[in-house]
Order: C-alpha cells, then structure tokens, then sequence
C-alpha cells in the first residue's frame, strides 16, 4: 500500500472513530492508527492489514441480519453499527406502516455473549427515541422465547442480538417481522426479501452513530412470565399423559438454554434432566469447546461422557440460542452415536403425523428427501423450500418443518422459527414411548429404511479464510464438472442461482446421478464455508437394514472424493 492509499484510509478510519460513541472501540481505532502509522515495518504491516479488513467495507445487512466479529469498525459487529442499524429498523417499520395509528412495537431479545446485552440496550434506546414503542426481554434467553414472544406480544418486529452457534468473537442481530409489518403466512418468522434490502436502505440512510438520537428510558421492562407463557405454549405440542420415563443429559454448551430447557422438562412431566456442569452456565468464551456448535466434533464429549457414566437413554444438546438441538443415542456394545440432522428430522416428521397432525411439512432443498415420503405415506402435501427457516417458516398452512442443520420447528403456532426446546420435548417423548415398548429410537430408523428405503445423507464443508476461494471452488466445477459420481453417471447438472423447481433463485449447484444420489454444493449463509450436501438412497432388501447402511456408507465415501476432486480439495 503506498503512502495516498494508506492516507486515505487512515482518514476513513479517523472518520468513523470521531462518530463512533463507545470510547471502547475509539480507543482500538487510535491504537491500530498509532501502529500503521509508527513507521516500524515489524507491527505496521500486520496492523494495516486488520485496518483494512475493518474499513474497507460494511457489515451488509441481510436475510441473517447482521453477524461478524466484534471490534471496532464498519465491517465488525460494535455500538456504532448496531445503532445505526436500529435506526434503520425503526425508519423501516414507520415508513411500512404509515404515520396513522399506533406507533411500531418491538421487542428485543439478547444472549450471553460479549456485548449482547449492551446492544440490546442501545437498540431499545433508538426505538424509544424514534417514536417505537421497545419492548426488552427480562434477561439473557433463548432465540425461540423472542420468536414467541413477537407472536404472543402482537409486535410488528422482534430483534434477537445473538450469533447462535458462531465462534466467541462474533456477535450478531435477527431481524423477525410480524403483526402489521407482516401480515403473511410467515408473519413472525425472520425477514426474507425484499425486506432486508428495504431495511438496509434505510441503514445506510441512518445519520452517523453518535448523531442517532437516542433515550435514556422509556422502553418497557418484558416481566419473567413471558417465559412460562413460552413453556406452557411449546408444551402443548406433548401428547397429555404421554410416556415420560426416560433419562436425559442435557447440554446447553455455555449457551443460554439450560434453565429453560430444565424447566421445560419439570413443566412437561419428565425427569429431571442431568445438565452438563462444566457447561451448564452461560460463558461468552465456551471455554470447553472449541467451537460452540453441537455439529462440530467434540463438542459433545462432556455430554456423551456424562451419559456412559450415568448409565443415561439419551443425550440432547442444544446451541447456545437454543435453536438447535442435537441428539446422541447408546447403540447396543458400540458407544454413542450422534443422530443426523435429517434422521432426527424424519423420526419427528413421522411422530407428529402417526399423532395425526393436519397441514403441510416442509424441509430445505439441502434436506433428506425421506420426509417427502413419509408425508406421502401419510397422505400430507410436503413442499421443499430454500434453505433456512426464514423460508420454512413461510409455508403456508405449516404443521411442522424442518432442515438438516439441527433445526425443527414443531410448534409453528407458538414460534415461527426452529426451536431446540419444543424439538427436544418432543423428541424425548417419542424415545420415552419407545422405550416403554422396549424400543429405540435407532429401532425407529430401521423402520423408516423399511418401508421408504435408507435415505443416508452426509456433508462436508471447506472453511475459509478469503471468500474468494469459495468463488474460486464453484467456478471450478461449474468448468469442469464431474461426469461421475460413487461409481454413477451424473444425469443433470443444475445452477440454483437461477431457481428450480419453482423456488427463488440462491447460490449452489445441484447434481443427481443415475443411481438416485443427490449431491447440492453451495457457500454457507452465516459462516465463511463451501458446504457439500450428499444423500443415497438405497432399498432394503430382505430385512437388512444393516447390510444397506454399509453400501450406503461406501457409496458415500466415494461421492465424497469425487466432489472433493472437482473442487480442486486435498
């Protein structure tokens, strides 16, 4: 960088430290300017670098909201920003609305991470200032309580500061839209286009921070009965009197989850659950996992470790939003395994139709195609959407939704969103009802594989440091696509950037064989990866359930390094 570049951004930096209103990230700024600016070659280099990444771009506001690592600057989660994106959110909401009637109503939520609590202040504190009526939750809770709670309350939007499962030096912001703002199908559920862009228009129109006029007070104090309200509204989804024998251990990973999931459980009759100790109280820094995500390997060794010693039927693991749930069962003389999201997906699918749920069950394009049969066996439509619950969320008439990242929703009625408490109620009732029958719920599996075929399903994902990599894997094997896949002819090809099957266009390529295998490739929404999504089918035959989980296994082994290959992966 020559002496005008480094200049000029030394300027925008300087620019955006004197509006920024929080002395903390003032202070990082003049630090790094101080660094840049030393004329010492072995500290400069690295710290024009960091000021680069911070100030040469913005945090783009979308369908996830805002997320990123904390820090000072446009392109970091930080007062400054979260400020100006709640007064666009309030410009957003009078300009919907209209200037009759009641003004816009909000409630906001926030998690235990660094910081969570301060945004969510100073977001209630630029609503109130701007003529909303802010609404904030009684302390540090669940995603799925502000999804309920933008329902219950009548709000026309609800803004949860979290990051969900993203490392500890990230922080984020759900935007959910309801009430006036959203009289849709999926009114409540998280914002989808157009209204992302209308909201960062209004973003970007926002005056500097620390013009952004701002209350002292005012905005109303939620009382701690709204998590009852929760609890009691996702409970109605258990069968009355149901099977609840059964022995848990319960993980909230750091997160804030556990008390209302132990509640839930006492709530809706169970056992109490054992909570992980090492990681039953909120931590912002997750300090036993190196990823606070219960997909990522070892995040569950503590739970799983807990279950042999105790002797447990079940191990349930939720994020630390709770928005998510994982579930690991014993499998008889080998251990643990983990259940995939698209099994636990199908087994709750299957358990609410037997129960005789009405309307439609939905899964994203990245799921299992198993619930499109079980929905068929049971004479319900199915529909598949894009991938995240912003768009499950929005089908009409919805009964029940899921996708393969952990996430369900089985009480749309109650929250318009995955929830991984209602989730794991329900699916420790169903293990509960089987082990009653001296079953399990690897035994229900088995009898999905038999009567729809072994829908076996994988994934891989390519983390990265420049998102340009990923760019550069996709343009690969567009170029060069791969002409066989475990052995069978690739039959079609398709770019989803240009909509199939009736759905928006969105970023991936979609590959099906001849064979019936089905491989989708496309750059995640929330994290810097290329995910590779994979799924075999594969009938059973004479009974054995088992012979066809080791074809499926080899057969996805070698669409494994067959993808791996046509992205250019080591």
């Amino acid at each position: 960088m020559d002496e005008t570049e480094l200049a000029g951004l030394v300027d925008r930096a300087t620019h955006w430290r004197d509006a920024d209103p929080d002395p903390r990230t003032r202070r990082e700024v003049d630090r790094l300017i101080e660094l840049v600016t030393s004329g010492d070659s072995t500290v400069s280099g690295e710290a024009v670098d960091d000021l680069v990444q911070r100030f040469s771009g913005s945090l783009q506001f979308g369908t996830a909201g805002l997320r990123g690592a904390l820090g000072a600057g446009p392109n970091r989660m930080n007062r400054a920003v979260v400020i100006r994106a709640a007064a666009g959110i309030a410009g957003h909401l009078h300009h919907a609305l209209g200037p009759d009637g009641e003004p816009p109503r909000v409630v906001v939520g926030y998690d235990a991470r660094h910081d969570s609590d301060v945004f969510a202040r100073d977001t209630c504190a630029v609503l109130t200032a701007a003529g909303c009526v802010a609404q904030l939750l009684p302390g540090p809770l669940p995603t799925p309580v502000l999804a309920f709670a933008l329902r219950h309350l009548h709000a026309d939007a609800g803004i949860m500061v979290t990051a969900s499962h993203n490392p500890p030096q990230d922080n984020g912001y759900k935007v959910y839209l309801g009430g006036r703002a959203d009289s849709s199908p999926g009114s409540g559920a998280q914002i989808v286009p157009p209204m992302d862009d209308l909201i960062a228009h209004q973003i970007s129109a926002a005056p500097p921070a620390i013009d952004v006029t701002m209350a002292t007070d005012g905005w109303e104090q939620v009382g701690p009965s709204i998590v009852d309200e929760y609890l009691a509204s996702v409970g109605a989804v258990l069968t009355p009197g149901g099977a609840r024998e059964i022995s848990i251990v319960l993980t909230p990973l750091h997160g804030v989850g556990g008390d209302t999931a132990v509640r839930a459980f006492a709530a809706a009759g169970f056992p109490a659950p054992y909570l992980v100790e090492q990681q039953a109280q909120p931590d912002p820094d997750f300090p036993t996992v190196s990823f606070p995500n219960p997909e990522e390997p070892g995040a569950l060794d503590l739970a799983l470790a807990a279950a042999r010693e105790r002797g447990a039927d079940l191990v349930i693991a939720n994020d630390p939003d709770a928005d998510r749930c994982a579930v690991a069962v014993p499998v008889p003389g080998a251990g643990w395994r983990m259940l995939r999201g698209d099994e636990v997906g199908a087994l709750l699918g299957d358990y609410l139709l037997v129960r005789g749920a009405q309307g439609v069950v939905a899964s994203s394009i990245v799921s299992s195609q198993l619930l499109s049969r079980v929905a068929a066996a049971h004479g319900v439509r199915h529909t598949e959407t894009l991938t995240g619950f912003k768009w499950l969320a929005r089908v009409p008439e919805l009964a029940y939704a899921y996708e393969e990242a952990l996430g369900y929703c089985v009480s749309p009625g109650a929250v318009r969103d995955k929830d991984g408490i209602s989730a794991a109620l329900l699916i420790a009732e169903y293990a509960a009802q089987l082990r009653a029958q001296e079953r399990t719920l690897l035994d229900a599996l088995n009898d999905l594989a038999t009567r729809h075929g072994l829908h076996a399903t994988d994934q891989f994902s390519v983390r990265v440091d420049d998102l340009a990599q990923i760019s550069d894997m996709l343009e690969r094997i567009t170029q060069r696509p791969p002409a066989n896949l475990g052995g069978s002819p690739v039959k079609s090809a398709e770019d989803l950037s240009a909509g199939v099957d009736g759905l928006p266009g969105t970023p991936g390529l979609r590959y099906r064989t001849t064979g019936g295998d089905r491989v989708i490739v496309r750059p995640s929404g929330t994290e810097p990866k290329l995910k590779c999504y994979l799924e075999v089918v594969i009938p059973v035959e004479d009974g054995s359930v088992d012979r066809a989980r080791e074809v499926a296994a080899d057969r996805l082994a070698r669409i494994t390094a067959d993808v791996s290959q046509a992205l250019g992966i080591s």
